[in-house]
């Protein structure tokens, strides 16, 4: 017997509601302190060979009999209008096969209509004119050179703050605010507790804009057949792809068939099928071949996304005792020149306190800029900024150590929903993480002629409980090895060694006997896309449940073969075997007598629990040196403890850590988009001037978990980890360099020009 349910599942900050068919009989989670084989362990990735080797199949590796290249003409101006576009003579050039257009192209449309494909009003640099279909990459090239184009070119507005004032351009006919007004909640009564504030601090935190840059650029490769549409994707969403597809074609989902076997990282862009989907598929219909679009990263950075810039205006009032009493933040987020939903930037105002009296107000606003998209924590990595900036404030001001005033806020329940949480392991990873970095130690500032080391902290929340639907299959084959089947991706987070962990240890086998099989919408196992931290917590439950089936369908079989009641059969190293031994079958034994009898589990994700908040949460610390001189920041070591569930595979996430807190250094010290204010244009969108961390700017990173034992969020007891450790550490950073300083660091990037300024104040304070 089966019940229909609606549960509520979240991605990238933005919830869904879900029907769910539940099945009655549900799946125990592994108890606390249980010993694994794989579960916990360092296990080494199952495809790292491949990757090594570049056996793996990217996107960019694709390569079809007859295949066209696909090129984009981009708009050189953050606002014109097209007058007239003359294609001819790109037409004529030996080898160009099709040129797309507003003229000749069908009005698709995008971000909820507000777009096409192809605008006759282009809106920011780097939006698509026309598209060259031709025999290869240098005749595409030459042809985009032939295209003739006149603009008008038209007043445009790309900050912030100018874009807001009744007399800015407009970029949309209906003006620059996201639907019309603020988007605004209130908690409490903050007008009185702000009245019974003893200490009240105002400030305002700015962020930048910064870019993804994953290492593989936006890229697909579409191919038209009269058995219907194939494409190969770089993507976090197959099945995204696949649906969205099947719309702007008006063909079944049936006949699209979408492919992504190995992809170099989305952080957040990677979700949609882009305007390069669209037209490779558009054109593979027309020629009757394949056709090949990969993005240069100079078009990735100017047409595909970045994270929102942000102003975060503050006001928050404290107890004598570090409670906070009341808090108000108006965030002003920049959306670019198109959006469809606003950052949560209040996010970790509204979730990470017990801040009884609270006011949040966003606005949404546009400018003549590249349209923002999800990325890592989008919203939260900003706010935590703003937040944990004025916790830190209120602790110098009030004479506390920056750990215990978040300790006398620590919330027991959801603020925001007012529920309790699955589990929550913030006050442990607080104490464990300063332990391990020495926190009453280094929070000390020590000077040194011209250098100065200092220590800051911070703290995180995010969702990351995943949801359904999500379906795998486990197929054992009879030669002893094991198939785990679902349509899932994996962006270079580990999820097929993960899943294949999670069969092994159920079904007692060594891990090189399990082959996982994702990245293909024709598996017809619908997952969800990756991204808000919740691939292994949407599909690892629904894995686990194949492999159960698959092994009591293997215990049922076996049981008959040996003549022994099920009850006392185990699976152990390859075997079905009794419990004390006396009888057993190796599993390739058991199969092979079966001949082609499939043996196959099937398993889905269930509901999230009702009542519950399932939420992931980290304690970050930071130790910085900076050169008063010079201005340079240099992050020497952080500590980040994460409470994420049960961690499955202690090597992927630490490596998950890592990655996470470097690209966060980025954020703090080096990553912005810059835009030239008078012509509007990017100055910086290549790997040239765009600033990444590297090797030199890595720092000492010690990664520490703690596993409160989780029995409602799923059957695994495990919740994500993709987007916490970016979550705080430019505020962990931005609080060390000012407590060097003695002067509070307000925006970021935190560049050397800004702290040679902040020195300069810091000397005119102690005058």
């Amino acid at each position: 017997m089966v019940r229909i349910r609606k549960t509520r599942a979240e991605i990238e900050g933005r919830w869904r509601e879900e029907f769910v068919v539940e099945e009655e009989e549900k799946i125990t989670p592994w108890p606390a302190g249980e010993r694994f084989r794989y579960i916990g362990g360092r296990v080494k990735t199952v495809d790292g060979v491949a990757k090594v080797t570049g056996a793996a199949t990217y996107t960019v590796d694709v390569s079809l009999k007859g295949m066209l290249v696909g090129k984009f003409l981009r708009s050189p101006y953050p606002h014109a209008r097209i007058i007239h576009i003359d294609t001819s003579d790109a037409e004529r050039i030996k080898g160009v096969r099709k040129v797309y257009t507003y003229l000749n192209t069908p009005k698709i449309p995008l971000y909820g209509g507000a777009s096409n494909v192809f605008n006759t009003v282009l809106k920011f640099q780097g939006e698509e004119v026309a598209f060259v279909v031709a025999e290869d990459e240098g005749v595409a090239e030459d042809a985009l050179e032939a295209i003739n184009v006149d603009y008008e070119r038209l007043p445009f507005v790309v900050d912030l703050l100018e874009a807001l004032k009744d007399d800015a351009p407009r970029v949309h006919s209906d003006g620059n605010i996201f639907r019309g007004g603020p988007s605004r909640v209130v908690r409490g009564n903050p007008t009185q507790g702000f009245g019974d504030a003893d200490l009240i601090l105002e400030e305002t935190f700015r962020t930048s804009a910064v870019l993804h840059n994953s290492l593989e650029t936006h890229s697909t490769v579409a191919y038209w057949t009269p058995a219907g549409l194939t494409v190969w994707e770089s993507t976090q969403a197959v099945n995204n792809v696949r649906q969205r597809l099947s719309q702007i074609f008006s063909i079944p989902l049936s006949k699209v068939r979408v492919i992504c076997e190995y992809m170099g990282g989305g952080f957040g862009a990677k979700f949609d099928p882009g305007k390069h989907t669209i037209l490779a598929a558009l054109a593979s219909r027309h020629t009757g071949r394949p056709v090949k679009v990969v993005l240069s990263r100079s078009e990735e950075n100017l047409a595909t996304g970045c994270r929102a810039q942000t102003i975060q205006r503050v006001k928050a009032g404290f107890r004598r005792d570090g409670r906070v009493s009341a808090m108000r933040l108006e965030a002003i987020i920049n959306l670019g020149a198109y959006a469809e939903w606003v950052p949560l930037v209040s996010g970790p105002y509204r979730m990470l306190y017990q801040i009884h009296n609270l006011e949040t107000i966003e606005w949404g606003v546009y400018t003549n800029t590249t349209p923002h998209t999800a990325m890592r924590a989008p919203g939260f990595t900003e706010g935590t900024f703003g937040l944990e900036s004025m916790m830190d404030m209120a602790a110098e001001e009030l004479g506390l150590d920056p750990l215990e005033i978040r300790l006398r806020n620590y919330a027991d329940k959801e603020p925001d929903r007012e529920v309790n949480y699955t589990s929550k392991g913030l006050r442990e990873a607080y104490l464990k993480g300063a332990e391990q970095f020495g926190w009453d130690y280094a929070r000390a500032v020590r000077r040194e002629n011209n250098r100065v080391r200092a220590s800051g902290m911070a703290s995180v929340v995010w969702w990351g409980g995943g949801g359904p639907p999500a379906y795998a299959e486990v197929k054992l084959n009879r030669d002893g090895t094991i198939q785990v089947l679902t349509s899932t991706q994996d962006i270079g987070t580990g999820t097929r060694t993960i899943l294949a962990q999670i069969v092994a240890e159920e079904l007692s086998v060594p891990i090189e006997h399990v082959h996982v099989v994702i990245g293909d919408t024709s598996l017809e196992l619908f997952s969800p896309g990756s991204g808000g931290s919740g691939t292994l917590a949407s599909m690892g439950p629904a894995v686990r449940a194949a492999a159960i089936g698959a092994r009591n369908q293997l215990l049922d079989i076996a049981s008959q073969f040996l003549d022994a009641p099920r009850e006392i059969l185990e699976l152990k190293d390859g075997r079905v075997q009794t419990k004390e031994g006396e009888k057993s079958v190796t599993i390739e034994e058991l199969l092979t007598q079966l001949g082609d009898f499939a043996v196959v589990g099937k398993g889905a994700r269930g509901p999230n629990p009702d009542g519950y908040a399932v939420e992931t949460f980290a304690a970050q610390f930071a130790e910085v040196e900076l050169d008063l001189e010079t201005g340079s920041v240099k992050v020497l070591r952080v500590v980040s403890a994460h409470d994420s569930g049960r961690i499955i595979n202690r090597l992927t996430a630490e490596g998950q850590v890592v990655g996470g807190v470097v690209q966060g250094l980025g954020y703090a010290l080096l990553e912005q988009r810059l835009v030239d204010p008078s012509s509007g244009t990017v100055i910086n969108p290549n790997l040239l001037d765009y600033l990444l961390p590297s090797s030199l700017e890595t720092p000492e990173v010690t990664a520490l978990f703690v596993e409160p034992m989780d029995t409602y969020a799923n059957n695994l007891g495990a919740k994500g980890l993709g987007e916490p450790p970016i979550i705080g550490i430019a505020a962990a950073i931005a609080n060390a360099v000012s407590k060097a300083l003695g002067v509070r660091i307000t925006e970021l990037p935190i560049t050397p020009e800004k702290v040679v300024e902040a020195v300069k104040k810091a000397k005119e304070k102690a005058r």
